[in-house]
């Protein structure tokens, strides 16, 4: 899992930013839980600051790494981070930027890529649903991380299910 850019002075300027950042929380936690890489983005750290700590704090001892790209695989050491990954999934900011670029480079380099439709926000409604229809129709999925975890999941047998709703239920 790829969590771009989720620092307060993006979560400020997009439209809903605490929700976002609470479905960027959920989501980081439950691939956490269940064994998934975890790389966190940032967009010009010395900047624009850090991730927000709470994301952090969902999958520690992830790396946390510093792009000036807009794409986060046009970086070298997020590319080396996220290999040999053959399926991406992604959340963050902002989705007609850097969620954008960085999806259809994962496409174009022949990755699976899901985009976790309630974990990524933009400034403009608009601008984020016209981007998400054109990943879509370039090859990505994208669907609620709910449905993206408990695909994961299959069934109420899986070792992680029942802290997975225990998610579910305090993230709502």
């Amino acid at each position: 899992m790829l969590c771009i850019d989720v620092q307060p002075v993006f979560l400020r300027a997009i439209t809903d930013g605490a929700r976002v950042q609470r479905r960027c929380e959920f989501a980081v936690s439950a691939a956490h839980g269940f064994g998934l890489r975890v790389v966190f983005t940032e967009q010009v750290p010395a900047k624009l600051g850090g991730t927000a700590p709470e994301l952090l704090a969902a999958a520690p001892g992830s790396p946390v790494l510093g792009k000036e790209t807009f794409s986060a695989l046009a970086d070298d050491a997020i590319r080396a981070a996220v290999a040999p990954a053959e399926h991406l999934l992604l959340c963050g900011l902002e989705t007609p930027i850097c969620v954008y670029q960085t999806a259809l480079d994962a496409l174009h380099a022949g990755l699976h890529v899901t985009i976790l439709s309630d974990a990524v926000g933009a400034r403009r409604s608009g601008d984020a649903s016209a981007c998400l229809d054109a990943l879509r129709h370039a090859g990505a999925h994208v669907l609620p991380s709910e449905t993206v975890f408990y695909s994961l999941l299959r069934d109420v047998r899986h070792p992680f299910f029942k802290t997975y709703t225990h998610l579910v239920k305090s993230h709502g």
